[in-house]
């Protein structure tokens, strides 16, 4: 398996090139030439460990990796050190919730971190380089790639986040790590400004060789690719899988990584009716799928944090699908979008597809309703999922599993939840989250400018060599 860019650079790399270059060099996204087709072998997948199931729909993507070293690294990101059961699904009343929040940080993002840590580190050892990873998040991303990657040889990471802008544990599971090679860096901005100032530091190609810049946003295909193997396990959990029954699956979405997993998987041949995405009034998604116009908005400030998003970085990938991968045309797709704000895309997206905004309010009214109705309690952004998914179940056959993926264990979240559940409910804690309120925190502040992130990481980076790093108001003021 070759990966190419979607903007057109003609140069094919193997997976293990794709996974430590994350953004091509002309600012385009990297995409496998095809995807394997898996509708014969599925199947016979069903009962298998989820690391060997894992290791069976990556063999083809990563077909530059050994048998030996994927099905190792399947294993250790999935073994016991994973916290729990990787992707189980439960039944609660008409839904079938798949639960991704088993993991160390409680968040769905630690199934594609733990595998790329591992994938990291033996592509390093292999080539004896160093990488130097510089990350956005909007909430979970920063804690699972700090925890999938902290203990990797080779690795250093800057993570930034929007300045007060996500959940108070949230910011904890990042700041409390105290490491020689993880820097953490709130930016006076939005999550948008994080991604950007990301991006266009990737996209300078002089400092990202200069200073061996790699990623771990879903940017990287490695997390796509990982978290494609969630689908199919949860498919195979049905009652009625081997039936062939469809299935339909709803998604909360905010960068547009985690649903374009389930679009690949069905893309794959796993039996998907629909995928269902669900936002919160970042509406920038739903507004494309119902007019084909992709415009940005101002972010606004939200119940679910993580998807408090308006430029969707994976939407790339999904424009050159749309296209037939056809480069030039997202080529002149991004460049429009850069210059105006918005473009108009031309395409029947079928059925397949239905896109919903769910409102502050009722976030908060679908979790007080499932609790009261269920005993169970969902996350605020798992909430906009269910909603969703109760709006459009009348679209679909009664016998259709309808799976709403839940992101991240309520937990995360009291102070939210607290609002429309008892303050006593169990699940508004647990243990990892309440041992983190006693830990010290390090945090560097920085404005949202591109080159105040460059001159930090080129400080990190001369730090871990031996130097000495320079902190001021101007430039990074430590906190906590």
């Amino acid at each position: 398996m070759q990966y190419v860019s979607t903007r057109g650079n003609e140069k094919k790399r193997t997976f293990s090139e794709a996974v430590l270059e994350g953004l091509a060099d002309d600012g385009g996204l990297l995409v496998p030439t095809h995807l394997p087709d898996f509708s014969d072998q599925w199947p016979d997948w069903q009962g298998l460990p989820y690391h060997e199931l894992a290791y069976q729909i990556l063999r083809p993507l990563a077909s530059d990796l050994s048998d030996d070293a994927l099905r190792n690294c399947c294993q250790s990101a999935y073994g016991p050190s994973y916290g729990g059961p990787v992707a189980p699904l439960r039944r609660v009343g008409d839904f079938h919730i798949l639960e991704l929040f088993h993991g160390p940080t409680l968040a769905f993002k630690d199934v594609a971190l733990q595998l790329l840590g591992r994938l990291f580190g033996h592509i390093l050892q292999q080539t004896e380089q160093e990488l130097n990873i510089v990350a956005a998040t909007s909430g979970d991303t920063g804690s699972a790639a700090i925890h999938g990657l902290k203990e990797i040889p080779r690795v250093r990471l800057f993570v930034t986040h929007p300045a007060g802008r996500i959940a108070d544990l949230q910011r904890r599971q990042m700041t409390s790590v105290i490491s020689e090679s993880v820097f953490n860096l709130a930016v006076e901005g939005t999550f948008d400004d994080c991604q950007q100032m990301v991006k266009e530091l990737s996209s300078d190609l002089d400092y990202k060789q200069q200073h061996s810049i790699g990623a771990v946003n879903s940017i990287n295909f490695a997390r796509i690719a990982a978290q494609i193997v969630y689908y199919f396990a949860a498919y195979l959990q049905t009652p009625r899988a081997l039936d062939r029954v469809p299935a339909v699956v709803a998604v909360p979405t905010g960068n547009f990584g985690n649903i374009l997993a389930a679009e690949y998987a069905r893309r794959m041949g796993l039996p998907l009716a629909c995928t269902v995405l669900a936002s919160n009034e970042n509406d920038i998604l739903p507004s494309f799928f119902q007019s084909g116009v992709y415009r940005r908005g101002k972010p606004k400030a939200t119940h679910s944090p993580a998807m408090d998003i308006q430029v969707a970085s994976n939407f790339e990938r999904y424009l050159y699908l749309l296209t037939s991968q056809d480069p030039g045309r997202v080529r002149t797709l991004m460049a429009d979008f850069a210059r105006d704000g918005q473009v108009q895309v031309e395409a029947n997206l079928g059925k397949e597809w239905a896109a919903l905004s769910c409102s502050n309010h009722d976030t908060l009214q679908t979790v007080k309703q499932v609790w009261e109705q269920h005993r169970y309690l969902l996350d605020p952004h798992t909430a906009t999922a269910w909603w969703a998914m109760n709006k459009q179940r009348n679209e679909f056959a009664s016998e259709f599993p309808k799976i709403v993926v839940a992101t991240a264990h309520p937990a995360k979240f009291p102070d939210v939840l607290k609002r429309v559940v008892p303050a006593d409910v169990s699940d508004l804690s647990h243990p990892t989250l309440e041992a983190l309120k006693a830990l010290p925190e390090r945090l560097f502040t920085i404005g949202a400018k591109t080159d105040l992130l460059k001159e930090f990481v080129s400080q990190g980076i001369a730090l871990g060599a031996g130097g000495v790093f320079l902190s001021s108001k101007e430039k990074a003021a430590p906190h906590g």
